[in-house]
């Protein structure tokens, strides 16, 4: 229990790490938080026009969900942690990167994260998904519209390849936590009034 509840608390705490803070002030940015949508992801670092830094945002945030996962169902196995280990800690990643300590609990919405989650788990669907996401994404040029499509694709891909896993229903908090962090842009979209990517 222990050994699980470690794993758990090292994937929220991975999850915390905000690669969108991190790599503006690398790279000498203003902070995500204070222009824009006020979300600190790869979306709203773009916004800056320094395409390099939203790219290293959108990788950093889905590999912190990767390796969480990945790390997680490899440390299962070898310390002998309980099965709902690795749904945990998929689920405290995705917490982390929403709500991290290291940022005064303000995170981004976790669709980079999420799709680095189901690539451990599934990365056949992981990149199913991707797709799906880039399509709708640059064919409509609404990153809110993709995130929210994959969103509700995301759980019920993995009940079609796993059946009803606990890491499958763990992506359905995670689901609804994504399509929570995008009401905002849910309402824009109804009014017509939903930022395209790109746009400063």
């Amino acid at each position: 229990m222990l050994a699980a509840l470690a794993i758990v608390a090292l994937a929220y705490l991975l999850g915390s790490v905000s690669f969108a803070v991190v790599v503006s002030r690398a790279f000498g940015l203003p902070d995500p938080h204070e222009y824009g949508s006020g979300n600190p992801g790869a979306t709203n670092v773009l916004r800056t026009g320094n395409r390099k830094a939203a790219l290293l945002t959108l990788a950093g945030d889905g590999l912190k969900g990767f390796v969480a996962v990945y790390a997680a169902q490899k440390l299962t196995v070898s310390l002998g942690a309980p099965e709902w280990t690795v749904a945990a800690s998929a689920l405290a990643v995705f917490l982390g990167h929403l709500y991290p300590v290291f940022h005064r609990f303000r995170g981004g919405k976790g669709v980079a994260t999420g799709a680095g989650i189901v690539f451990a788990l599934h990365w056949p669907l992981g990149l199913l998904l991707t797709v799906i996401w880039l399509t709708m994404a640059y064919g409509f040029k609404i990153s809110s519209l993709a995130a929210l499509v994959a969103a509700v694709l995301m759980p019920l891909g993995m009940f079609y390849v796993q059946g009803p896993t606990l890491t499958a229903w763990s992506m359905v908090p995670i689901a609804l936590l994504l399509i929570w962090r995008h009401r905002d842009n849910i309402q824009k979209l109804v009014s017509g009034q939903e930022r395209t990517i790109g746009r400063s």
